[in-house]
Parts: structure tokens; C-alpha cells; sequence
């Protein structure tokens, strides 16, 4: 065929045919030159340092029921196994703790973890479809809003009759360090510095002490312990495997003001742990500290010249793409003996009602930190399900809402009156 063309152009221009079948045979060359290094260099990708094809990597996730083992196919996994942030993270360092921990056949975990605040971008064809998932439909064109003006919330002042504790969380990371999966012994301990530095500034009601785990005294440690503060070096494989148990308990620390109701965990998960929390129901109060608590370490931070991890599509940046947004969880123990009774009648709608008002509620079981003590009894640790494309205010509020709800059904069923007007449709 192409001896045929150039034949046919030497007849229509017989003065020019040498220079023509020049440029033609330099055209054929050039474009099969160009598919040759194309193909070499898709080799070249498709093949490691070592030599092993994308494919000889790839995990074996036939048996695996979390959201990175849904979303992770073989050619995304070819795509994205060479490419490297710039503090040297890797997809395989990202997925390690879902590879090793095939979950729950009835709950969907992440199995995701990010090294540092660019693992969002570099890995963000594997982390836009999860965060999607995981936070109900929130797109990678979604923005992100940042509400801490306590004085917004409606209410708030649980009867203590029902409530037993109100506390509220979060977790803020240092800008420019790594996360705790992936971070330095230097890093480490640098933000520890950084995060006392600003701890130390804190003054009236708020100021308090910081306890390094290698520091404390046995007394120290067993009253922390009895006053279920104290977090212990991680045991679950979701953490261990992610590596952030890595020389244990080098620069990790709790640091909590006069009253015991503010707290600081460091670098345990993330790079710190921001609590606030209270016997009894108020609500209100409990979110009030935790706003003025945040804003003024987050002041201090920044007067020493440093800033938290945040975006306007993720808000604030935490290792475990569950936590993105607001990482809030706002949470009360709630006594409701008669619709615990009453539970085995409303298992089969029970769930749906906690997921309309947006809530979620912890299994049966204690933990030892008494922040995410579990349901007991008749006992129900209630929190806000949504983290990321809501507003601190708004969760609080839901919460607030929900449980006030709730409330109201435990009231109607000591009166042995009818709960039907009350389930939300």
C-alpha cells in the first residue's frame, strides 16, 4: 500500500518524486519512531525499579469489604503505584492498612490512609470516589464551609435526667509536617513542640499541663486512667497497619486545662485531638468551650508561624478521609430505658430513624477512653454522622435536634402513649 501511494504521486509529479518519496518514507519513520517510544515508555511504567509488572503487585482484594478495595481497580492501581508526594508517600503506604485489614461483611471501612496533606491530590483518583462514598455524595467540585460561632446554636440544655455527658471533637494537623502514618521521628516531634508551645499560651479556664507519655509518673498515668482521658498505644490493625504505632510513645501526649473538660490529645491518630466534654447535658456549654478552645490554640499556632492543613474543598485535613471537613463529632450518653426496652419492636425502623435525623449511634461495649464510650445497656452514645459539606453549627444543631427527639420518644413511652406522630417520615 505504501509503495502503491508513493507510485501513484511519482506519476503526478514525476519532477518532484525523489523529494516526495523522501518525505514520505521520513513521515512513515517519524510516526512509527513515535508509536515505538510510546510503547516503550508505557512499558517502562507499567514495570517497577525491580522489574515486576503493575500486575504482579496489585493486592488481592477478592475477599475485602472496605471503600479502598471497591474503588481500587487493577488499571487505576497501574496508574497510580509510581507516583510519589513530595515527602516520598506512596499508594501502597496508602492502602497498606486496608490490604491488611479486609473488614467487616457488614461494615464498610475506609481502608485509606493519607501520609500527608498532598496524598489528596497525587492519590486523588482513588480518594475522590471514596470520600464521595463515604460522605454521602460530596463531589470533588464540593465546597467545604467552616462554622465555630457557638452563639448560632438553638438550645442545647439537655435534662440531665436522661443525659449523663455532652462532648464534642475534632482533630486539626500542622501544616508542612507528615501525618502519623508517615511522618519522622523529627516531625513528631517538632509539631509536640509546636502544639505545647501554643498549649502553654492558653490562659483563665482553658490554661492547663501537658503530660508526655514517657513522662508521666505511675500516679499520673493511673489517674488519667480512672478519669478515662488517658489513650494507649494502638492495638487495632487499622492503626497499626497504617503505621502510626511507629516508636511508641516517642512524642504522643495528653494536655488537658485545670477542670478536666478540655483536652489535647498529640499525635495519636492525628497530629492532635481537640476535646471538649462534660457530665450532664449541657450541650450548649460544651460546644461554647470547644469553639473558644480551638480558636485561641489555632491564634497560637499561627503567632509562631505556622497554620493548620485546610482547603475549601476538604476543610481540614486529617489522616483518615472519614474525618475530612469539619472532623467533628459531637456526641451525647443518652438514658433511654424504655425505647431500649422498646428496641427489639422498632430494630426493624430504628435504624432508619437515627439515619434521617442523621445520627449514629456506638455499639454495646465499654472503651477505655471515656470520650468514645460505647452504648451500654440502655445507654446510647448518639453522635452526628456527617463530617465533610456541613458546618460545625450545623452538626451541633442536628444533634441537638435528634437527641431532643429522641428524648421526647423515651417520654411517650413511660406514658405508655403512641410514638407514631414522632418517627420522622
Amino acid at each position: 500500500m505504501v509503495f502503491g501511494a508513493i507510485s501513484n504521486m511519482s506519476k503526478k509529479c514525476p519532477k518532484n518524486f525523489f523529494w516526495t518519496t523522501i518525505g514520505v518514507g521520513g513521515a512513515l519513520i517519524a510516526a512509527f519512531t513515535y508509536k515505538a517510544v510510546q510503547a516503550r515508555d508505557k512499558a517502562a511504567k507499567d514495570f517497577d525499579d525491580r522489574g515486576f509488572p503493575a500486575m504482579a503487585d496489585y493486592p488481592d482484594l477478592r475477599h475485602h469489604n472496605n471503600l479502598m478495595a471497591k474503588h481500587l481497580t487493577p488499571r487505576l492501581y497501574s496508574k497510580l503505584r509510581d507516583k510519589v508526594t513530595s515527602s516520598g508517600f506512596t499508594l501502597d503506604q496508602a492502602i497498606q492498612t486496608g490490604v491488611d485489614n479486609p473488614g467487616h461483611p457488614f461494615i464498610l471501612t475506609v481502608g485509606a490512609v493519607a501520609g500527608d496533606e498532598e496524598s489528596y491530590e497525587t492519590f486523588a483518583d482513588l480518594f475522590d470516589p471514596i470520600i464521595e462514598e463515604r460522605h454521602n455524595g460530596f463531589k470533588k467540585t464540593d465546597k467545604h464551609k467552616t462554622d465555630l460561632d457557638a452563639s448560632k446554636i438553638r438550645g442545647g440544655k439537655f435534662d440531665d435526667q436522661y443525659v449523663l455527658s455532652s462532648r464534642v471533637r475534632t482533630g486539626r494537623s500542622i501544616r508542612g509536617f507528615s501525618l502519623p502514618p508517615h511522618c519522622s521521628r523529627a516531625e513528631r516531634r517538632e509539631v509536640e513542640n509546636i502544639v505545647c508551645e501554643a498549649l502553654d499560651g492558653l490562659k483563665g479556664n482553658l490554661s492547663g499541663s501537658y503530660y508526655p507519655l514517657n513522662g508521666m509518673t505511675a500516679a499520673e498515668q493511673q489517674q488519667l486512667i480512672d478519669d478515662h482521658f488517658l489513650f494507649d498505644k494502638p492495638v487495632s490493625p487499622l492503626l497499626t497497619c497504617a503505621g502510626m504505632a511507629r516508636d511508641w510513645p516517642d512524642a504522643r501526649g495528653i494536655w488537658h486545662n485545670k477542670d478536666k473538660n478540655f483536652l489535647v490529645w498529640v499525635n495519636e491518630e492525628d497530629h492532635t485531638r481537640v476535646i471538649s466534654m462534660e457530665k450532664g447535658g449541657d450541650m450548649r456549654s460544651v460546644f461554647d468551650r470547644f469553639c473558644r478552645g480551638l480558636n485561641e490554640v489555632e491564634r497560637l499556632i499561627k503567632r509562631r508561624g505556622h497554620e493548620y492543613m485546610w482547603n475549601q474543598h476538604l476543610g481540614y485535613i486529617l489522616t483518615c478521609p472519614s474525618n475530612l471537613g469539619t472532623g467533628l463529632r459531637a456526641g451525647v450518653h443518652v438514658k433511654l430505658p424504655h425505647l431500649a426496652k422498646a428496641r427489639m419492636l422498632l430494630d426493624s425502623r430504628f435504624g432508619d430513624i437515627l439515619d434521617k435525623l442523621r445520627l449514629q449511634k456506638r455499639g454495646t461495649g465499654k472503651i477505655k477512653c471515656g470520650v468514645d464510650t460505647a452504648a451500654v445497656g440502655s445507654t446510647f452514645d448518639i453522635s452526628n454522622s456527617d463530617r465533610l459539606g456541613y458546618s460545625e453549627v450545623e452538626l451541633v444543631q442536628t444533634v441537638i435536634d435528634g437527641v431532643n427527639l429522641l428524648i421526647n420518644i423515651e417520654k411517650r413511652l413511660e406514658k405508655n402513649k403512641s410514638i407514631d406522630d414522632l418517627i420522622p417520615k
